[in-house]
């Protein structure tokens, strides 16, 4: 059976993005729904690997330095999906085409961009 990955959306992105993909079906926990709001990118990273969920933003810079201290640490998550700015269907698009792709175990581990 496929495991599709659930997902973390942090506070930079779109609340529309979480609406979109929810109506595609997709478990999609926010930063906002989840109280983390203002907590530091390790914390909402740490938060998300401990609920094995795919964490989604648009902050490439902080979050590719993140991956490489998991990974130097042996630290796991359960994936990083660098997102550009775009608007909140193209967003959707592209989430669900990476999704449409992958299963949750191929993307645990990984800094992917779409």
């Amino acid at each position: 059976m496929r495991i599709l990955a659930a997902l973390y959306i942090d506070e930079d992105m779109s609340a529309l993005v979480a609406t979109l993909l929810r109506s595609r079906g997709l478990d999609v926990l926010t930063t906002q729904a989840s109280g983390f709001m203002g907590r530091a990118d390790f914390e909402q990273l740490a938060y998300a690997a401990s609920l094995e969920r795919c964490l989604l933003t648009h902050n490439r810079v902080d979050f590719e330095r993140l991956h490489l201290q998991f990974t130097e640490n042996n630290q796991l998550h359960s994936g990083i999906t660098i997102i550009p700015q775009k608007n909140a269907y193209e967003i959707d698009q592209r989430v669900g085409i990476l999704l449409d792709s992958l299963t949750a175990d191929e993307i645990a581990n990984q800094l992917l961009y779409v």
